[in-house]
């Protein structure tokens, strides 16, 4: 009995891995054919390079004060103008983006690794764990998330790291949700009984068996909630709990333009257009993953 379940547990790895070979491949030539997810991706791609290489990108030393230059409009010198301190605005969004996308990819990293194991567990032992695990997220989830963010962020003190420990706090409920349903579904599945008949151990089932049918939803929620994360830090910063001055970021730098709103609108516009950016490329792309990943959704 037990050679026969090694047998169907080897046959069935051994189909599955050149399944989902395959399966890759046809999601990559279904997205290339998604126009929105392509743009996103490029877009995305663009500010992400922009943050890496910003000490070559960026046109001036955004922290370089110089008040002889102050609340000059766009011009060659200074492609977005300067600030009331003088400094390049373009330089300082650019550089900007690197606290943005460290923040919300930070947050992400911390969701995955709270909310993944909590419903990959919570759907394999289900019973008593389930419950207690679900309800837990359930409490968590009940906040609104933007007041949960900031209670956490209050309690820890501004920065950068602790708006990104409370985004990741917020947003782990979402991925326990979402990774729960496949882990029911596939722990029934005949492959992961005939692993258990032949003695292999929980860790080896979650990691070999289950955790490859959760990575698809886990790549199309990490996506998503990638933009959320990019608008809740800049509601923070905006709010001071996230990048301090001098530091560069967005929300700090809509804040400071909001008292300029009359005298020197693009202060306020071009931060508020590189959020607006971010937020509609990351949603572009995740919206296509869900298109060509989910099989119902495919035209």
């Amino acid at each position: 009995m037990a050679e026969e379940a090694l047998e169907i547990s080897n046959a069935d790895e051994t189909i599955r891995t050149a399944r989902h070979q395959s399966l890759w491949l046809m999601y990559g030539r279904l997205f290339l054919r998604n126009r929105a997810g392509v743009i996103g991706l490029v877009i995305l791609g663009t500010i992400v390079l922009a943050a890496i290489l910003a000490p070559w990108v960026a046109t001036h030393d955004p922290f370089y004060i110089n008040r002889i230059d102050r609340l000059q409009g766009p011009s060659r010198e200074h492609w977005l103008g300067t600030d009331e301190f003088g400094r390049d605005l373009f330089s300082r969004i650019v550089y900007g983006a690197r606290s943005s996308m460290q923040v919300a990819g930070l947050a992400i990293l911390i969701s995955t690794a709270i909310g993944a194991p909590c419903g990959i567990i919570a759907g394999y032992f289900g019973g008593t764990v389930d419950t207690l695990i679900m309800r837990v997220m359930d409490i968590i989830f009940s906040f609104p998330a933007i007041l949960l963010a900031l209670g956490i962020t209050a309690i820890l003190g501004p920065s950068l790291r602790n708006a990104a420990i409370a985004l990741g706090i917020v947003y782990a409920p979402g991925f326990s949700r979402i990774i729960r349903g496949p882990v029911l579904a596939a722990k029934e599945l005949e492959y992961v009984d005939a692993s258990r008949v032949i003695g292999a151990g929980t860790g080896r089932i979650l990691a070999r068996h289950l955790l490859p049918n959760v990575i698809s939803p886990l790549i199309v929620t990490a996506t998503v909630t990638f933009s959320f994360a990019l608008l809740a830090e800049a509601a923070l910063s905006f709010l001071g709990l996230g990048a301090q001055p001098p530091t560069p970021s967005w929300g700090v730098m809509l804040s400071d333009g909001r008292r300029f709103m009359e005298s020197a609108p693009y202060l306020a516009i071009f931060p508020g257009l590189a959020v607006m950016l971010g937020v509609l490329a990351s949603n572009l792309l995740g919206d296509a993953l869900r298109d060509v990943l989910d099989p119902r959704l495919r035209r």
